[in-house]
């Protein structure tokens, strides 16, 4: 049974290789069936042995009739249902032939598409075989289509990029590719693509010129070197520059300073204040544009060392104190209780952002004060600093501008105050760096609060002691105290200190006011703004002796030795402004101080904080000092020999050799030696190297060399230190800054070889 399908399907497949021979086959088995049977069925009923009978016959006729009619009816339906089948086969075919027709007019349009693509797109097959290309690729390969098919062409790299890989693994990369139009940057983008499903793999790659982009990129390449080359030449310009206007700054300042020293006549003395003064303002230009330089050039780096919150501040507003108090301002500070003692930062930086607000602020008040506030920022490990003045102000137009560089509020500001419009800009940039923004709050004439939070986290110093707090807080609680000062910043910023500590505050402006209230109450401690007048100021220290333990008198520097007959009988002591928070804690803590303070050592003294000047009693040193410039060397001569040292001169590197060589030779080492960094024959960088080769050879104690030199870029910074120096002396010298240095480098000195020394 399961032959016959096989069979059939074989004839059929014959039938339709030979359709004639099928068609004769069927004929001929047709005709014979039909004359056979008709012939046997007429030679059977005529013998004479056929017992033919009319009637059987017409029966069996009619029936074989039906049988031909039903056959017949049977094979019209099957026609009818072939013809249907048929008409349905053949809306099929037009179907499929428009869709036929769709695909081939879709595929000549994607190939036409592509034939016209500006990029190059070949296919390629596993064996790197051209299969298919496109007319750019033809183009640029110079070369008829029909010669690349099938061929392994590949266009001249001349060069090579960098490969990369896509996350859906398009390999991309650049070539340089040599073209008879010229060099050709091709970008490449390659893949794998499946041509049919029985076939493998083919690899299509698409290449875009991107000749232009490469030039533009080269283009703006060698303009970024070029600026970078323009700004490297700004910088050691102004360098130079700076080198070469601090060396007769140096000798200005210095001697101006020395003259100050001898005896003058008052209208001597004045004119000598103002050249120093001139000095002094010329320096803080050249300093303000060094870093306006450095700044644009990107080379600000910020340090992350800890230093005393709380101390810096204060700091700066005693160093401000003189202006202030010389223009009758006052000047104030408030460090938040909950800030950390110690934070880790760049205090140098932060002291410069903070000293050029406050500057500005002092300048522009002419009446009140300012006040520096520090508190906790908004945010976790972040700080918030806040310079509130009662100045002029600064209109809503101009609170934008004074922030660009050589910019200020009006020409009538610049005019009236002076200044290059440099230090709110550097100011700006630098809280930027540090990660924060300064803002500005002001109306015009009604002051101005200068703000900016930066992250300033708590220092991790090695010692429980180093993190302590710089002083014990007070407990102030359920104590009153009493604060007798005109409105002013400092009382009101006082008066949110000892709130802070807990006191119960009462602040009045007016002595008679003052001394209805001190009867109702006992006082823990009463204090009095010298501003309020001697006479009123006496009263009130009179009539408070009865009411109140602590009887203190805030006095500025000026004013402090004025009121010694004052206070020698009613006021318990006495609190400099502005005032250190360390100082009033000890004040309002300790025992009730003598009726006759010591005016020369009294908690809060500004002078307090300096140290002691090294003088010849103390400290001897023997110094080589290697300067060129005459003035300067005569300048530190002086102020080493005031200083109670002994120097020795030489004008160049090679005579500061041989000078250092024969003192070593002749076993009277030089203590220090003092090394200008440009000099002629041999410069101080060299001559520092050889005085450590030298002494490296013959195992001689090292000598503390310290670097004299105008610029004040970190690379002349690091090439000293590279060069084996041992400090930084910046020109122009101070006498302050050079008599620490020696000091510091000394005992440094006297500790290491203290350290290398056997017990015996």
């Amino acid at each position: 049974m399961w032959r016959s399908p096989r069979i059939k399907t074989r004839y059929r497949r014959w039938s339709r290789r030979h359709p004639r021979l099928s068609y004769a086959l069927r004929a001929f088995m047709i005709f014979s069936a039909t004359f056979g049977g008709a012939y046997g069925f007429i030679s059977g009923s005529r013998s004479e042995n056929s017992g033919y009978e009319p009637h059987a016959f017409a029966l069996g006729a009619s029936f074989l009739f039906a049988l031909a009619c039903v056959a017949l009816a049977i094979l019209s339906m099957r026609m009818r249902w072939l013809r249907k089948k048929m008409r349905k086969i053949e809306l099929h075919n037009e179907a499929l032939a428009d869709r036929n027709w769709e695909l081939k007019v879709a595929e000549e349009q994607a190939r036409s598409l592509v034939q016209s693509q500006g990029d190059l797109i070949v296919l390629r097959d596993g064996g790197g075989r051209i299969v298919s290309v496109n007319d750019a690729f033809c183009a640029l390969a110079q070369t008829p289509r029909a010669a690349l098919i099938g061929t392994r062409f590949v266009l001249p790299v001349s060069e090579q990029g960098d490969a990369a890989i896509a996350a859906d693994g398009t390999r991309m990369h650049d070539q340089k590719i040599d073209s008879a139009l010229g060099p050709r940057w091709i970008a490449w983008r390659e893949g794998l693509v499946r041509s049919n499903a029985s076939g493998g793999a083919d690899i299509q790659a698409v290449g875009r010129d991107v000749t232009d982009r490469v030039a533009s990129e080269h283009a703006l390449a060698d303009a970024r070197d070029l600026a970078n080359s323009a700004n490297r030449a700004k910088s050691r310009f102004l360098a130079m520059a700076s080198h070469e206007i601090r060396t007769p700054l140096n000798g200005i300042i210095g001697m101006t300073g020395l003259l100050l020293d001898t005896p003058l006549t008052p209208e001597q003395a004045a004119y000598a204040r103002a050249v120093k003064t001139s000095g002094d303002a010329l320096l803080a230009l050249v300093e303000e544009l060094l870093d306006f330089s450095k700044i644009e050039a990107g080379k600000i780096d910020l340090e992350h060392r800890p230093f005393a919150l709380g101390a810096l501040i204060e700091d700066i507003a005693e160093l401000l104190a003189p202006r202030a108090q010389a223009r009758r301002l006052e000047i104030a500070t408030y460090v938040d209780e909950r800030l950390p003692a110690r934070v880790s930062g760049d205090a140098a930086r932060l002291r410069q952002v903070l000293l050029n607000l406050a500057g500005n602020a002092v300048k522009f008040t002419l009446s009140g004060g300012v006040a520096l506030i520090v508190e906790p920022g908004l945010w976790p490990g972040e700080i918030s600093f806040l310079v509130r003045d009662t100045g002029i102000g600064i209109a809503p137009e101009a609170q934008q501008r004074i922030f660009r560089e050589f910019e200020q509020a009006s020409d009538g500001t610049a005019r009236n105050y002076g200044g290059t419009g440099l230090g709110l800009s550097i100011s700006e940039r630098i809280v930027r760096r540090m990660g924060g923004r300064i803002t500005l709050e002001s109306a015009e004439g009604h002051g101005a609060t200068f703000a900016f939070s930066i992250p300033l986290a708590a220092a991790e110093d090695e010692t429980a002691a180093a993190a302590a707090p710089a002083f014990a807080v007070p407990d102030l609680a359920g104590k009153a105290v009493m604060l007798i000062a005109p409105s002013s910043v400092e009382a009101s910023l006082l008066a949110r200190r000892l709130g802070r500590w807990g006191a119960q505050t009462c602040t009045v402006a007016d002595a008679s006011v003052a001394a209805v209230l001190l009867p109702e109450r006992a006082w823990h401690a009463v204090m009095v703004d010298h501003a309020v007048g001697p006479a009123q100021m006496q009263a009130i220290a009179a009539l408070a002796r009865q009411h109140a333990t602590h009887r203190i008198v805030m006095v500025t520097p000026a004013a402090r030795h004025e009121l010694e007959a004052t206070i020698r009988d009613n006021f318990t002591g006495y609190l400099v402004k502005p005032l250190r928070a360390a100082s009033l804690a000890a004040r309002l803590t300790s025992a009730v101080a003598p009726l006759v303070p010591d005016m020369t050592a009294e908690v809060g003294d500004a002078a307090d904080d300096t140290a002691p000047t090294p003088t010849a009693a103390t400290l001897s040193l023997s110094i080589l000092v290697a300067e060129d410039n005459e003035i300067n060397a005569l300048l530190i001569r002086s102020l080493l020999t005031r200083l109670g040292h002994r120097p020795v001169v030489v004008t160049d590197g090679e005579d500061a050799l041989e000078s250092w060589l024969a003192a070593d030779i002749a076993g009277a080492p030089y203590d220090a030696v003092l090394m200008d960094v440009q000099m002629p024959k041999l410069d101080g960088i060299e001559a520092t190297k050889r005085i450590r080769a030298r002494e490296a050879e013959s195992g001689a104690r090292r000598t503390t060399i310290l670097a004299l030199t105008a610029n004040t870029l970190a690379e002349d910074r690091a090439a000293c230190f590279d060069a084996g120096m041992d400090g930084f002396l910046v020109k122009p010298l101070d006498r302050d800054k050079l008599a620490q240095a020696l000091t510091q480098r000394m005992a440094d000195a006297s500790l290491t070889a203290a350290a290398a020394t056997p017990s015996r």
